[in-house]
């Protein structure tokens, strides 16, 4: 992972300690946990979705993990962390969903993301969300 501050150990902890709760949400298919890590007015844009609110993301993961996501899990390879001030930070990673019953993620599935994470009220979350697929 680079990072292109001096004063980036804070940020890559912050940033870390979000998609470390992710991932543990995620993974426990909880929809509340998982949008609980979002600003109230985030964005997350994927192929062919826009949501807009912690409101719409949550309703976006219950049925997602009702149906084809259950048993998932991230795979989430931050490569880039930049702080854009005392309180955001954009950050690019390799991305894609291990789905139930496989080790990794499926060939063809592997995505680039950019995250937008916000410090508010003292706690980091997530913004806005984008992936695209890779190549």
């Amino acid at each position: 992972m680079t990072s292109t501050d001096a004063g980036h150990t804070e940020i890559e902890s912050a940033v870390g300690e979000v998609l470390d709760r992710l991932q543990q949400t995620w993974t426990a298919n909880d929809p509340d946990a998982v949008a609980d890590l979002y600003t109230e007015d985030a964005t997350l844009v994927m192929t062919g979705v826009f949501l807009n609110g912690r409101e719409d993301i949550r309703k976006f993961m219950a049925d997602a993990f009702a149906g084809p996501l259950v048993g998932s899990r991230p795979h989430n390879v931050p490569r880039l962390i930049r702080r854009v001030g005392a309180d955001t930070a954009v950050v690019n990673s390799d991305i894609g969903i291990v789905l139930a019953g496989n080790d990794g993620v499926a060939e063809g599935d592997e995505r680039v993301a950019t995250w937008v994470l916000t410090r508010r009220d003292g706690r980091w979350l997530i913004a806005a969300y984008h992936n695209c697929p890779v190549g």
